[in-house]
């Protein structure tokens, strides 16, 4: 049986997923959830009661958690791309990037969405506040890491870039990345150019008003 994804394609944490797959083109089937595919959901929910996606399944078997939905693939489903390092401190460098684009990039743009979803003016604006200090300190100590890499961890794309490509994407359109920043916006232009990712954002291009915050008119 093929692999199979349960995801949205605007989803931030299905294309970090999405990327990976890409990435080793590893076939799989994909189940989008929404109003429109309302016949996906039940069988989600009953792997995955917790409501959260992406979901990926294998035969019997349901992975959860987009770190670990990647690593699953490299050890179940290995490809020409290795996305997490042999050597364990390298793999240990990765991880931490990868838990660093997942809590301090993508975390403060959540909350920056959900003030927008409540509909209350304040609510929004003191969320989006909050966010934009978390987001500063995140590009200043990414401007620094940053130098002289290609990718995140260096010279290979890795776990940490499929982590920072969505959340990058969406942090910029929360709060744009300054041009004093130069390291990172290039950074965040070579991830976009990556066919990988380039692909995903593609894919999700037709759901761009749902962005609360209001999509810009670039990417």
């Amino acid at each position: 049986m093929p692999l199979v994804l349960y995801g949205h394609p605007f989803s931030s944490y299905t294309q970090k997923a999405l990327i990976a797959l890409y990435e080793n083109a590893t076939p799989f089937e994909f189940r989008c959830l929404g109003p429109d595919t309302p016949e996906h959901a039940a069988d989600w929910l009953q792997r995955w009661p917790l409501r959260k996606f992406p979901l990926l399944v294998d035969g019997n078997r349901s992975i959860v958690e987009t770190s670990i939905i990647i690593e699953y693939l490299q050890l179940a489903h290995a490809g020409p791309a290795r996305l997490l390092p042999m050597e364990p401190m390298a793999a240990l460098d990765v991880r931490f990037l990868d838990r660093f684009f997942d809590l301090h990039v993508m975390s403060p743009v959540q909350q920056a969405v959900s003030g927008a979803l409540t509909g209350d003016a304040t609510k929004r604006s003191d969320a989006l506040a909050i966010t934009v200090e978390q987001l500063e300190r995140a590009y200043a100590w990414l401007e620094g890491h940053l130098a002289d890499r290609q990718w995140a961890a260096g010279a290979v794309f890795t776990l940490a870039d499929c982590a920072a490509a969505p959340s990058l994407f969406y942090a910029d359109w929360t709060h744009r990345i300054a041009d004093h920043y130069p390291t990172l916006r290039a950074y965040r232009a070579r991830l976009l150019a990556r066919p990988s990712f380039a692909r995903a954002v593609e894919e999700a291009r037709p759901y761009r008003l749902l962005f609360p915050l209001g999509a810009p008119d670039r990417d």
